[in-house]
């Protein structure tokens, strides 16, 4: 028995649990009560879990063989042969010791019980790591380890958001403090005005490879030094600048410490572009260059990837604050004036009297490669920051999805049936999926739907309870939502351009619509606005003042506190996905690429990566307006807003609710059997990660 534990603890201190739906019932079999009280964190379940208790469940129930079973593939994924090295293969290299990639990002959405992550981005890049394991690349991320992370929402009396900041236990967390032989912690440490801040680093495995965290709470540290790494994009711009310091000059002096030779630096985001120059101090003392010479061999080699389709979303600081904390550093370090490095941080070096320090044109200034997060948002990327013709131009590399991590459990089992256990890794997977039947395609769509309102239903009652408000309300929790009707979900961070109240913009109109008897539609909403957002929140409100209409009650949801769980069951059983920015502000979204694998739909506006994905055989679209400047902002939302309704009323509730004799809506299967067979391959960080690895890391590692 005790080698079984060895193997459960083991597979919990690898993060390549996270996409496995197998690990994930062992733990709910043994017993889902503290399953979930653990947030679903194994390491801290078999931490605290009764020994004697857990040897009986696991005979009991008969997971000896299953746990081995998931034990040996972990096994055998860690040491398969992988993409990379095929094409050391064909090269004729050396596989090598120590990483050669390094990839930087203030954020990681990995799993629920890291709370290192906010939203889209973080959870970018996780799947980024992901499939860099599935790949085998020679990569290592690097971000910070956030004492008390995002904030957890919570909905108060008065019908607003409320944040909670929880701490993490990051010693009952599936991370380990990074220790020298002695066991003595590594600390890397920093010049901030007037002192020296250390951080000791905590290390994650994903597989095969590690993600380094930096964390601030140490002893020596001061008690504001220490709060450097308490809250994500939380506190002032004086954090800010202290967190981005920490994760660029700190994320290459740990590279450093480590020995590897990091041939390649990978920034996804502003955040860690101060990188650059901690790259170019060390060239110059290695190399003995002065700074233009350093400048020039270290811009080679870095990459920047921006996320932000808009200026007013970049980190941008005083030059009283550049000054303060990197005078002595500029003239120091890099041999060169403030002035001069000051300059780093503007597109236009010939305008003397500008006062701000841009992150992002640090990182484009400093980057042969440049991309965007999709074809339209490199585009309008381009033509943002209209690069000089005489430098590399700025690119487009689509996001993508990591796929086991967002498949359901009864969607896995069906690709399992027809496509064998390693069907992810089946050539040409989703080109056979049109000769699956239509009525296990429909079975799958209306098992993931009945989980999800099951899910909505016992997170109902939860609230309820919490809030002293069941009995109060007196509420039948089998009235909430209908195991039946067109499931529609709309779930993201609440910012004021991704619209979360637009479909209620005609309520009269949104009323009929659900009200309709003969084919009911019905509407689960999610998302945090950030604590600054006043706007947001207001929308959030609006929504859920919305779900008390007596109208629309219980067929409009609104789940509190989103994060990577409530996330993955939204994607799981939603049959349409619903995403209505003003466009071109979307760069990418990701969230409708994860209903896919899921048997779910996208009806979009033409933004992000759904402006290059689109066919009509794939989904929906809502008509937009192109040009901001021939029609105002309330016109243009209304035309929007008109067409969102009816292709809902003329084509969506129609195509979902015509039904041949075995009550199957053939054409909306097909629609999914057309999805699944173009998109899901595309729409991966598999193919994502690929294409940096040809387009830009294998110019620069093979």
């Amino acid at each position: 028995m005790q080698e079984i534990i060895n193997q459960l603890e083991e597979l919990s201190y690898n993060l390549s649990w996270s996409w496995n739906n197998d690990f994930f019932e062992v733990f709910e079999e043994i017993n889902i009560d503290y399953w979930l009280w653990s947030q679903k964190n194994p390491v801290l379940f078999l931490e605290m879990i009764n020994k004697q208790y857990l040897f009986e469940m696991i005979e009991k129930k008969h997971l000896r063989e299953k746990i081995t079973g998931i034990y040996l593939n972990y096994k055998k994924y860690l040491q398969n042969g992988k993409y990379f090295d095929e094409i050391l293969k064909l090269n004729k290299l050396e596989k090598p010791s120590t990483p050669q990639i390094c990839y930087l990002s203030a954020e990681f959405g990995i799993t629920k019980c890291l709370k290192l992550y906010s939203g889209g981005l973080g959870v970018l890049s996780g799947d980024h790591m992901k499939s860099s394991s599935d790949l085998g690349l020679p990569i290592v991320g690097v971000g910070l380890a956030y004492l008390y992370g995002y904030f957890t929402q919570y909905i108060n009396a008065e019908g607003k958001q409320a944040e909670l900041y929880e701490k993490s236990q990051f010693d009952s967390l599936p991370m380990n403090l990074l220790t020298d032989e002695t066991y003595k912690p590594i600390k890397i440490s920093i010049d901030l005005p007037g002192r020296v801040v250390n951080a000791q680093v905590w290390v994650i495995k994903i597989g095969n490879i590690k993600l380094y965290l930096l964390d601030t709470f140490v002893d020596e540290n001061m008690v504001d030094d220490k709060r450097i790494t308490d809250i994500l994009y939380g506190g002032n711009i004086e954090k800010r600048i202290q967190q981005e310091i920490l994760l660029g000059l700190g994320g290459k002096r740990l590279m450093d410490y480590l020995g590897y030779n990091i041939l390649t630096y990978h920034m996804n985001e502003g955040h860690s572009a101060f990188l650059c120059f901690e790259r170019i101090a060390s060239a110059m003392k290695i190399h003995k260059l002065d700074f233009a010479q350093a400048k020039k061999l270290c811009y080679d080699s870095n990459i920047f990837t921006t996320h932000t389709p808009v200026p007013a979303g970049i980190d941008i600081f005083t030059k009283e604050m550049m000054e303060r904390y990197f005078k002595n550093y500029s003239e120091n370090e890099l041999k060169i004036t403030f002035d001069e490095f000051f300059n780093e941080g503007n597109l236009n070096k010939d305008d003397k009297d500008n006062n701000h320090f841009n992150m992002a044109y640090l990182a484009i200034n400093n980057s042969k490669y440049v991309n965007g997060v999709s074809k339209l948002h490199g585009d309008v990327a381009r033509k943002m920051w209209n690069l000089p013709e005489n430098r590399p131009q700025i690119e487009s590399i689509t996001n993508g999805v990591h796929i086991l991590s967002y498949t359901s459990k009864t969607s896995d089992l069906l690709y399992k049936k027809y496509f064998g256990e390693n069907w992810i890794n089946t050539p040409n997977i989703w080109n056979k999926i049109s000769n699956l039947p239509d009525e296990d395609i429909w079975k799958m769509r209306n098992r993931n739907r009945k989980e999800l309102i099951n899910y909505v239903r016992n997170k109902k009652y939860d609230q309820l309870v919490k809030k002293g408000l069941y009995d109060k309300y007196n509420t039948d929790l089998t009235e909430v939502l209908d195991e039946n009707a067109l499931t529609i979900g709309f779930a993201r961070r609440f910012a004021t351009y991704k619209r979360g109240n637009f479909i209620f913009k005609d309520l009269d109109r949104l009323k009929k619509i659900i009200s309709n008897p003969v084919m009911p539609v019905q509407f689960v909403f999610s998302g945090k606005a950030h604590p600054k957002d006043e706007e947001g929140k207001y929308f959030i409100s609006e929504i859920l003042s919305f779900t008390e209409d007596s109208s629309l009650k219980n067929r409009i949801i609104f789940l509190e506190n989103y994060e990577l769980d409530v996330a993955k069951k939204l994607v799981h059983g939603c049959d349409v996905w619903l995403n209505n920015p003003r466009r071109p502000l979307e760069a990418s979204g990701t969230s409708g690429m994860k209903v896919i694998s899921n048997g779910g739909l996208n009806f979009s506006i033409l933004d992000g990566w759904w402006a290059e994905a689109y066919k009509p055989e794939y989904g929906w679209m809502i008509e937009s307006v192109e040009s901001v400047e021939k029609i105002d902002t309330d016109s243009r939302d209304w035309f929007e807003v008109n067409s969102m309704y009816s292709v809902l009323e003329n084509e969506i509730l129609p195509t979902f609710y015509f039904r041949n004799p075995q009550n199957i809506p053939i054409q909306w299967v097909q629609k999914i059997k057309n999805s699944l067979r173009d998109l899901a391959e595309i729409y991966r960080t598999g193919r994502m990660v690929k294409e940096y690895f040809e387009k830009y890391y294998s110019k620069l590692v093979i």
